[in-house]
């Protein structure tokens, strides 16, 4: 008898231990590795915790981050705007929407100044903008206040936070030359 209920206790844990790690859910997020224009191998899973801080109830809010007021999703992760992007067409497409995750459209807000509205991302699903601006979140912010994406060169493009002053973001070299006239 002893030895049933030592391999029946063993295979009772074994079975809840990989049940565990089979039913994860994929929240864990990747940087990019290596240089800033190259993501790593290890790409983030299609809805993981990424897209769940992007579009977390659709609401717009601001936050105080770095010293420069910004927009932030409903959880209080920052929000994204890509240089290359037009105001009519997101380049972020594929791996790079895997690090960038689009905000779904349409987002509420109140008493944010500008213009909110919507695109068609290729694919057909609906994307935020803000003046103009399809807005992204970033995977390696992985707590509200966090702008590791700001500045960042990486997918083809300058990443820039989405301020609300309007303001323009450091200015640099390659953020001049790649800005494509956006003053946020």
């Amino acid at each position: 008898m002893r030895n049933r209920w030592w391999v029946t206790t063993a295979l009772a844990a074994a079975t809840l231990t990989v049940a565990a790690c089979g039913s994860t859910p994929n929240g864990s997020t990747a940087s990019p590795g290596g240089s800033a224009n190259t993501p790593s191998a290890s790409a983030p899973a299609s809805g993981g915790g990424s897209a769940r801080a992007a579009n977390a109830a659709n609401g717009v809010k601001t936050a105080s981050i770095g010293g420069a007021t910004v927009l932030t999703n409903a959880r209080g992760f920052t929000l994204y705007w890509f240089a290359p992007d037009t105001p009519a067409m997101s380049k972020c497409t594929s791996t790079c929407a895997q690090y960038w995750p689009p905000v779904t459209g349409p987002v509420t807000e109140s008493g944010i100044k500008g213009s909110f509205g919507t695109i068609k991302r290729p694919g057909g699903s609906v994307q935020a903008t803000y003046n103009g601006h399809p807005l992204y979140t970033y995977v390696a912010d992985t707590a509200p206040g966090q702008a590791k994406g700001n500045n960042l060169d990486a997918s083809g493009g300058l990443w820039h936070e989405v301020t609300v002053t309007g303001s323009a973001p450091a200015a640099s070299s390659s953020s001049s030359s790649k800005s494509g006239g956006y003053g946020y």
